[in-house]
Order: C-alpha cells, then structure tokens, then sequence
C-alpha cells in the first residue's frame, strides 16, 4: 500500500471534518437597506425571508417590526425614536417575533409599551417573555362565564353586572367620566386576588401620572400594572400597546389567576393604526381606515376570557373604552368594538352635566351575560331597577308642564327620583357588594319612598354606619354566601334605623307633610344644564 495515497485521505478527510464544523456554526444574518424613512415608519430592501411580527434592528440599535410584507420591500414600524435612523442605514433581522416582558416582576411598576419601566424604579427583573400577538382560547378552551366581577358601582352592579372573562365595552363623549368607571373598578379588586392591567392609550402624561398616583394612595398599584403609550410618541407605540398589555395579562390568566385589563380608550389606538396604514400606503375605506380594523380590536379582545378547568380556570376581563363624537354610536370604531364585546356601558353627556355620576344610560346600557354575574341577592334587589327606570324617563318629561298626575304617576315619578338617586356614587368610593344590596332592598322594598330626595345619600350612609355597628352579622351573610338574610329580620333592622332618622326639614325646624311634598315637588323639576366649556 502507497503510503502517500494513505496521507492523502487523511487529508482530505480532515479537511472535509473541517468543513462540515465550519457549515454547522456558519450564522448568516440577513441584513437590508433602509430606503424610506419617516412618520414612524421605515421601509427596507434585501428582507426576502422576514416574518410577519418579526423584531427588526436598525444600525444605531433602535428597533423596529415588519408589518407589511411585499413582493420588493418590507414596510417596519419603529418602536421608538426614529431621528436617526437614515436612508441607506443596514437594518437586520433577529429571528424573533414582537414580544415583552412578563411575570410577577412587573406588578407595581409604569412601563412602556415594550414593557420597558418608566417610573425611575429601576429594572424589571424577569427572564419570562410573551409574543404580544398570540391566538386567542378555543370554544373548548373556554366555560361560561359566571363569576362576578364587583365594580363597586350600583350602577353598574346592578343594572349592566360584568362577570370573570367578559368583555364589557365603557363608551360615550369625552369627560363623561369613562376612565372614572375603569379606575373605581381597579380600586374596588382589593384583596379579590385580582391582578389588574390599566392600558393608557394616548392619554395625557399628566393624566396618567394622576391616575397612577390615585391607585397608589388607595394601595391598588401594588395588585396594578400600568401601561402607557403617551400622545407624544410614534403611532406604533401606541398600536401596539394593548397587544402588549394583553400578553403581561395572559402570563396570569394561563397560570389559574384572574386579570383585569382596561384599555383606555381603543379610540386612539385605531387612530394610530389608521396613521401607520396609510403611511405604508394600505388602501384606505370607510372613515379613511384600512379594511382590517376590525380584525385589530377583534382579535384583541377575543383574548380575554374564561377558561377551562382543564386549563386551570383563570380568566382575563377586558374594559375596553371607546370614545365617541357627540354620542354618535353608529360610528365605524364604536359599531365594530360593540359587536365583539358582551355588551357596553353607554355615558350620556347630559345625564353627567345634570349631576347624575356615573352618568350611565339604563336603556342604551345592556350586558350580555346578565343576571349570571351577579350574586343572588343582588339579582333578587334588582330585577325592577331597569323598569322603574325606563318608566321614570318616560314620564320625567310630563313634569315640566306642571299638569296634574294620577295618584299611580305620582308614585311612578317619586320612586323614579329616588332611584336615579340611589345609584349616583362620589369618586372613588366603591361600595362593597353587601352594602349595595343593602341600600337596594331598601329602596325596592318601599323604605326610601318617605324620605326626602335631597336626603337619600345622608340616609343611605348612616344606614351603612348603623348596620356596621348593629346589624354587622346580616351584612355578613350577604358577603360570605350570596344570599338574602331572614327578610322579617332584615326589613326590622331598616324600620328600626328609620324610626331614629331624621330629615334634613325636620332638623331646620319644618314640620308637616306639606313641606315634605313641596321638597318633592321641587326636585321633580328637570336639572338645569350648567354653562360647561370644555377642551
């Protein structure tokens, strides 16, 4: 045997060794050329095998997401600043799609819309990520929903009830009072083991650092995640940030634990997907938005539900705001986001300016999953409340023009008032549940129909005080099983109090039925709207 042709082989084996090692550790990024920039977004030749969704980076380290993939360019949306970002700049691919940070790390903290913290608290300390798109549960993935989420709010509780897992839409014009209702929501999950996500769209930085400072002196930050995606950055900041919140939100819910997310409001979210659209020039249709806006918010809050025991049975319950121009609901935005959620809140300007607060319009008002999310006592003291409602605003009108009224009216009109009373509310100052049955049975069951309109808050709060003090164990059992107490027990401890309360006429020294009906007959006179300016 030729002992060169020997030391050939070797050769030639090793090097073929060589090569297939070299093959196996070859990292070949693909990189482009940017040639658009501007308004947020950018466009880049030499992309050919990028994702939809996929991070993207820039030379100087800014990112970017490929959103429109086309036959010669990719169309990116900078997350960020984009000043100096060129024309002719490399971009490269990453290989990873669009995600942030997610875990127990981030509850506490103000965050951008990468999940990156704004509050000088320092680093998020988490190595847990989520995409920021991700499919939304199945039919089987998901039960019925059936557990209530308390508000805090009669209103609400009472007349439109939102259960774990439900999509309930806030809607109605500007400073109406739309984000209070999300806010005092926040606040009322308290040691509900609730972990909430408030998404602020657009909002004012300002703003938003008074909402937080108010979940901080009321010591809900520490169960919140703020989100902010403020009017003074690019459009894509603030399209993708309830994508973003959602995914920290499905960290919780696929882990057994129950989230509330608010995004406020979805108005100007579909304003900056408008902006981005027409940028990388998509067609425009109806209002000038692309034919995919629906399949924005669609697919957005198809996420938030409740799942399956198999799948640990936590939930994600979303309150998405929308705003609207002049209390016109048959707007593109508002008809898209009411026929994906499980019903709305609709605010009436002049039901606000007239000093009723929160300012919800029972007949517009509906929630689709109803009595399934309320706690039987509250189903039981609430069942006439839309009725007498719809019948007070029917006849409210009649009495402007001080025409004589039938005894049955008469009555329809005074437990109407008495009502609309009942369920006005100060800021932040949610009620327990117990407490709003309370005050409820009262009023459906006849106790408040002699008490002067200007005193039902006075006597409502005292009655809270004299249960606390006297009754305690029939508020418990309102809390701890859901049910009505003995009613002779119950209907007692409310005529025992009333016995001892005492009108604001009578403290002045004004005796007689007659006073108390001229107090009556002063309030059926319609609120007079105020001379409001607003921005």
């Amino acid at each position: 045997m030729n002992p060169m042709s020997t030391k050939t082989e070797e050769i030639s084996q090793l090097i073929k060794q060589q090569l297939e090692g070299y093959e196996d550790d070859l990292n070949v990024n693909e990189v482009g050329i940017v040639t658009y920039i501007g308004d947020g977004i950018a466009r880049a030749h030499g992309l050919n095998n990028a994702l939809a969704n996929e991070l993207l980076q820039f030379q100087n380290g800014t990112y970017g997401m490929a959103l429109n993939l086309e036959e010669n360019d990719v169309g990116i949306i900078i997350l960020g600043s984009y000043d100096d970002i060129r024309e002719g700049d490399q971009v490269k691919r990453t290989g990873r799609i669009m995600e942030v940070p997610v875990g127990d790390a981030l509850v506490g903290r103000v965050v951008n819309a990468l999940g990156q913290p704004i509050d000088g608290l320092g680093d998020i300390k988490t190595d847990k990520t989520r995409p920021i798109e991700s499919p939304a549960p199945g039919i089987m993935q998901r039960q019925s929903v059936d557990q209530p989420l308390q508000t805090g709010l009669k209103a609400v509780d009472s007349l439109v009830p939102i259960g774990r897992g439900q999509r309930e839409l806030i809607i109605g014009d500007r400073k109406t009072g739309k984000t209070s209702i999300a806010i005092d929501t926040i606040l009322n999950q308290k040691d509900q083991d609730i972990i909430c996500i408030y998404v602020a769209i657009g909002q004012k930085e300002s703003t938003v650092r008074n909402q937080v400072e108010t979940l901080r002196r009321f010591g809900a930050l520490d169960y919140t995640i703020v989100m902010m995606a403020g009017p003074s950055e690019p459009a894509p900041m603030l399209y993708i940030a309830p994508y973003a919140g959602t995914a920290m939100g499905e960290e919780f819910m696929y882990n057994g634990k129950h989230v509330l997310i608010v995004y406020d409001d979805l108005s100007k979210q579909a304003v900056s997907y408008r902006e981005i659209s027409l940028l990388l020039r998509r067609p425009p249709g109806r209002e000038a938005y692309p034919g995919d806006i629906f399949y924005t918010h669609s697919r957005l809050l198809e996420r938030s539900a409740k799942l399956s025991d198999k799948l640990g049975g936590g939930s994600m319950t979303a309150l998405p705001i929308v705003e609207t121009q002049a209390g016109d609901i048959s707007a593109y935005i508002p008809t898209n986001v009411i026929s994906i959620t499980d019903g709305q809140i609709f605010l009436q300007s002049d039901l606000f300016y007239s000093g009723t607060r929160p300012a919800i319009d029972a007949g517009a008002s509906v929630s689709r999953v109803g009595g399934s999310a309320q706690i039987k006592a509250m189903k039981k003291v609430s069942g006439t409340l839309r009725l007498d409602l719809a019948s007070y605003r029917e006849l409210e009108a009649f009495t402007q023009f001080g025409s004589d009224l039938d005894q049955a009216t008469q009555a329809k009109l005074n437990r109407g008032r008495r009502t609309v009373e009942v369920l006005k509310q100060p800021l932040h100052q949610p009620l327990p549940v117990e407490k709003q049955v309370l005050i409820l049975y009262a009023l459906t069951h006849g106790f408040l129909d002699s008490i002067p309109v200007d005193d039902i808050l006075r006597f409502q709060n005292e009655l809270f005080t004299y249960f606390d003090s006297n009754d305690a164990d029939l508020l418990k059992t309102i809390r701890e099983t859901g049910n009505l107490p003995d009613t002779d027990k119950l209907d007692q401890a409310i005529k025992d109090f009333s016995k001892g309360f005492q009108p604001s006429n009578q403290r002045q020294g004004l005796t007689g039925d007659d006073d108390s009906e001229k107090a009556d007959s002063e309030a059926v006179q319609p609120d007079q709207q105020p001379d409001v300016t607003t921005n």
